[in-house]
């Protein structure tokens, strides 16, 4: 695909991770439909240092009807989107002894549940482009110290793989699992490369590194289905608890 010209929809894109995935498509000549929830004043922020080829919408992803209504607004902003991007999530730690059916719910519906109906939305509206689904390297382990959160992540990469070959041919579906790229709010750089854990690259990836391995999957017409790690290979090493990304 040339980008160029293409519009993307990316969720959670106000801050954060989601805030670089904008800012390299902009680069590119992409006209962004910035998703937020709460983050309006972030939102507003990033449309202003874009290109103008942006604009911003506000949703909540915890229904099935929202996630419609978001696609359908995005496509008629910019007549169609050509690339969703599935890049909101919530992350807590909770050990099994702290899951509720609220606390598991909340981390279920924005990590799994949207990015279904998202997908299926984005089926149905725009009818071909691309999709990237942001995941964790946790889905390759057994992290039990936040429990919700590795389950959504997982379901989500088996969900990858189901809409890639449901939705062939006209659109690809693909995963990108970082390791630790951002600390949460109040960690600084060097205690999250402590919390991180080591990895066999013996390197922090970096947001950038996120962003060019988008692109890649983006330009790519012959991959679908695939999900690539962007963790420094520590997927391979035997890991308990750890930050992970957040978007």
């Amino acid at each position: 695909m040339k980008l160029r010209g293409k519009t993307a929809l990316i969720t959670g894109g106000a801050v954060r991770m989601g805030r670089k995935l904008c800012e390299s498509l902009d680069a590119l000549g992409v006209h962004i439909a910035i998703h937020y929830y709460q983050s309006e004043g972030s939102a507003q922020s990033l449309k202003r240092v874009l290109d103008g080829k942006a604009d911003i919408i506000q949703g909540d992803l915890n229904s099935e009807l929202n996630c419609v209504s978001l696609v359908k607004k995005a496509s008629e902003l910019f007549g169609t989107v050509d690339i969703l991007i599935n890049n909101a999530a919530v992350f807590h730690k909770d050990k099994l002894s702290k899951v509720t059916e609220k606390n598991l719910l909340e981390e279920i519906w924005p990590n799994l549940f949207a990015p279904i109906f998202l997908t299926r939305a984005f089926a149905e509206v725009c009818g071909s482009g691309k999709i990237i689904n942001m995941l964790d390297r946790r889905i390759t382990s057994l992290d039990t110290s936040c429990i919700p959160y590795v389950l959504s992540k997982k379901s989500l990469a088996e969900f990858t793989r189901l809409a890639a070959l449901e939705l062939a041919p006209n659109i690809t579906v693909n995963g990108i699992a970082p390791g630790a790229i951002l600390p949460p709010p109040g960690i600084d750089g060097k205690s999250l490369k402590e919390l991180a854990g080591a990895n066999p690259l013996e390197r922090q990836c970096t947001e950038q590194e996120i962003a060019d391995t988008l692109i890649y999957l983006l330009k790519n017409d012959a991959i679908t289905g695939q999900i690539i790690y962007v963790d420094g290979g520590q997927r391979f090493l035997v890991q308990g608890s750890g930050l992970g990304v957040q978007g």
